[in-house]
């Protein structure tokens, strides 16, 4: 791998767009069974609030050193409150739209002994009137920015998406999206595509050998009219396919704490190298190398140009 370019990605301007979320953490112990169910009591002894979804997108874009732009919905309450303030410590842009009728996206985790002991999420889709304001926020953003990241957590933000790519590839800006469904027509005319290997098995069905997995991926790829498709794979590595052919990579993971959030951290390397110039093979590399360090931590983090290099 070449040397990270730092100092190229300070002047990388990423936009993201998309579900923006909160992940909400309750750390605690575990004395005993409920006398109510047979369930355990957590006794809760610290707290913490991360972002999640396109958040931790810009922000992982962020802590690359890129300058970074985030759009999404909240809505008026204290988790939107928490993103505001998170997002503003975290040096990202943010262009949210607020509405009292759509309430923040909010995942609430309980651990206890760093094991995840319950999960209750908190979520609604947005009305076709919030969706038309975002593309009303977004569209003229696009000239201001070097690549644009569309993050489908499918909570609905982006029903649209399909417009949102032909806008921005009007421009002449690389699109890349995370994507979520089985429906990757929506996603047609986009620069890259990263699915997970669940993910792509939605799409194109289960393969039954590289080979297999490469011609399918190719058809997609040319379908959806896309310049790269990567293949996330876990403990397999990233698989890269181009006109050229296919690519390569193995994991780098020493040792695998949590994988929360580590496909928008190599989603946001992905797009800060992309929009400093970088070559998607070697993209791939830096990303699964951020990848393979994100993994370590436990809950949404980031990795630094430091750790990168």
């Amino acid at each position: 791998m070449k040397t990270f370019p730092k100092d190229a990605v300070t002047r990388a301007r990423v936009l993201v767009v998309g579900d923006v979320m909160l992940d909400r953490y309750w750390f605690g112990a575990v004395e005993r069974i409920s006398p109510e169910a047979p369930v355990p009591v957590v006794h809760v002894a610290r707290r913490e609030d991360r972002l999640g979804g396109a958040a931790n997108v810009a922000r992982n874009a962020v802590a690359l050193g890129a300058k970074v732009t985030l759009v999404g919905l909240v809505g008026v309450d204290e988790p939107a409150t928490r993103v505001h303030a998170l997002l503003a410590e975290a040096g990202v842009t943010a262009h949210l739209i607020a509405d009292a009728a759509h309430p923040t996206t909010l995942k609430m985790r309980v651990l206890a002994r760093q094991q995840q002991m319950l999960r209750i999420d908190f979520e609604e889709k947005p009305t076709a009137g919030l969706l038309d304001t975002l593309q009303a926020q977004v569209a003229p953003l696009f000239t201001e920015h070097d690549v644009v990241v569309f993050s489908d957590y499918a909570k609905g933000a982006l029903a649209h998406v399909e417009a949102l790519i032909t806008l921005a590839r009007r421009q002449g800006i690389a699109v890349l999206v995370d994507p979520k469904g089985s429906d990757y027509q929506r996603y047609r005319g986009a620069t890259l595509v990263t699915p997970n290997r669940g993910e792509m098995q939605q799409a194109v069905g289960h393969w039954s050998s590289e080979a297999d997995l490469a011609e399918r991926a190719q058809a997609l790829r040319e379908q959806l009219e896309l310049e790269a498709l990567l293949v996330t794979r876990s403990e397999q590595g990233m698989t890269l396919f181009t006109a050229q052919g296919s690519d390569h990579v193995d994991a780098q993971a020493h040792e695998v704490f949590d994988v929360s959030g580590a496909g928008d951290t190599v989603l946001a390397t992905l797009a800060v190298m992309r929009a400093v110039g970088v070559d998607w093979p070697e993209a791939m590399r830096w990303a699964n190398r951020a990848g393979g360090i994100v993994v370590g931590k436990l809950g949404t983090s980031t990795v630094t140009a430091g750790e990168l290099a």
